[in-house]
């Protein structure tokens, strides 16, 4: 394994994880040696797959692979793969983090309580929060992180209902929850919707006005998959704002870091009728120690699988 074999586009400064599985083989500068690319965010498109004429393989770090032409690279014979076997506990874990302080109005009472300064004490009662066993829990899509809150959610007592028309049937079964037939009778049903989907074709603005018009009044959203699924952020605004949509959790959105407008302006300015009822993490479920070390473990031990002739696993084309 001589020279420099192994591209690591961005983000990373120090390859320690990766050397450790792979050598000093590491660069951060594209050459013709180049075999194995490792991305995570960087386009990875037509111009840098053709001037590379010894690639054998791409692999994106995370699970989404929507910066990389997949169609082109497999027109090249090139395998891509993603990652999607780390981080589903972290993932998992906000999504149930964020539908509880839903549920339970977590945040909504402490902007409550930090508005008291006269020294009175009220308890404000919202009459929007109901038992777990009485809130309806819709899951749109059931893979690996959407099964994995389906599970953590039935522990909780919440009813579970999904929708994912990839699924074999008797996966209602598997879950203890009902199926639903279509996304719009999920979303009429449910209290609180969860996102945990991939980003292509078919998800991609998902999230429209359409979507928000045809929930249940007064649900709320959660997305933590792919921020793409969210046509515009801005889509929320009215539907908080006139109360429509009791609350939203984030992790991810459509432009990172936010772009000014009307809901991220609202959010920022801390305007009194959006007190605790949106929520935007900074991209962060995926992350735990454990997962960061997974994660790239990982991909350097499917960096390695190429470089000795082995196939993929996980491949997305």
């Amino acid at each position: 394994m001589a020279g420099k074999k192994v591209w690591i586009t961005d983000y990373f400064n120090e390859f320690g994880h990766e050397e450790s599985v792979l050598g000093p083989i590491i660069t951060p500068t594209p050459s013709d040696e180049i075999e194995v690319i490792i991305v995570w965010h960087t386009w990875i498109g037509q111009e840098i797959i053709d001037s590379l004429p010894n690639l054998k393989g791409i692999i994106r770090y995370g699970v989404g692979f929507d910066n990389v032409d997949i169609a082109y690279a497999a027109s090249k014979g090139i395998p891509v793969c993603n990652n999607p076997d780390y981080g589903t506990e972290e993932v998992a874990d906000t999504a149930i983090a964020m539908i509880m302080n839903i549920n339970r109005g977590i945040t909504e009472y402490d902007t409550v309580s930090r508005y008291l300064s006269d020294g009175t004490w009220q308890e404000n009662v919202n009459e929007s929060i109901k038992r777990t066993s009485e809130t309806k829990l819709g899951i749109v899509g059931v893979g690996r992180i959407g099964g994995s809150v389906a599970n953590r959610a039935k522990a909780l007592r919440f009813p579970v209902h999904f929708f994912d028309p990839y699924v074999l049937s008797g996966v209602d079964k598997l879950f203890g929850a009902t199926r639903h037939e279509s996304l719009k009778s999920l979303l009429e049903t449910c209290d609180i919707i969860t996102i945990h989907t991939p980003l292509n074709d078919e998800t991609e603005g998902m999230i429209n006005t359409d979507f928000l018009n045809s929930m249940k009044r007064g649900a709320s959203l959660v997305n933590v998959s792919r921020g793409g699924i969210l046509n515009d952020i801005n889509d929320l605004y009215e539907p908080l704002k006139r109360n429509e949509i009791r609350c939203v959790g984030l992790d991810v959105i459509p432009e990172e870091p936010p772009k000014p407008g009307r809901m991220i302006d609202a959010w920022r300015n801390k305007e009194r009728w959006l007190d605790g009822r949106l929520i935007i993490n900074p991209h962060t479920a995926y992350y735990s120690q454990s997962a960061y070390d997974e994660l790239r473990n990982n991909a350097a031990k499917m960096a390695k699988r190429v470089l000795d002739g082995e196939a993929m696993i996980n491949q997305v084309n």
